[in-house]
């Protein structure tokens, strides 16, 4: 099974565009991890088309409010369907178990004893400042911290978080993972 862990960074912000709509913002760019290789990778607008080919072959997408935000967002750019890919995301199965939404800052921190290292407003400036080399650190952090958060709660089948001064422990039901990816794949812009 082929899976990417992905986070996207934007151009622009809610409140700048007049919508709570993911898919009315601008991708500046996006990075993924991709188990097949094993290697992080990142995609800007003007070479999308690779990441067409590599997504195409992909049986699970994982990331971090990601079935809210980045595959509404990424969506409007891909010429097919994104949602016909299984999709994994960490935010949802986390509020599935304690019933409430936990920032992925929240939960690295007390869980994997690491931070973001920015935030996705800050990611708007350096876009607007051209420093994107800062935007690619950042969103590759962000990955690498989903990736970490994913691969530890498979292990552990559970997540730390902070509350006020405790860290308290949340159990997470992993079991249906694996069958999130649809296990069909999908060829809307390779040549046939």
């Amino acid at each position: 099974m082929r899976k990417i862990v992905f986070d996207i960074e934007t151009k622009n912000t809610f409140q700048e565009v007049g919508s709570n709509n993911p898919a009315d913002l601008d991708i500046s760019l996006l990075v993924i991890y991709d188990y097949a290789d094993e290697q992080y990778k990142t995609y800007t607008e003007e070479n999308f088309a690779d990441l067409w080919s590599i997504l195409e072959e992909t049986d699970l997408l994982i990331g971090y409010n990601s079935d809210h935000f980045d595959i509404p967002l990424l969506n409007k750019y891909y010429p097919g369907e994104l949602t016909a890919i299984g999709s994994l995301d960490l935010l949802k199965e986390i509020k599935a178990s304690m019933g409430k939404s936990v920032r992925l800052d929240n939960v690295a921190e007390a869980t994997l004893g690491v931070g973001k290292s920015g935030h996705g407003l800050q990611a708007i400036e350096w876009w607007k400042n051209g420093e994107i080399d800062k935007i690619e650190k950042y969103c590759r952090d962000d990955v690498k911290v989903t990736k970490d958060l994913y691969e530890y709660i498979l292990a552990k089948k559970h997540i730390k978080y902070k509350d006020l001064l405790d860290t308290i422990e949340i159990s997470i039901k992993t079991g249906d993972w694996d069958s999130k990816a649809e296990g069909q794949s999908i060829n809307f812009t390779l040549p046939f």
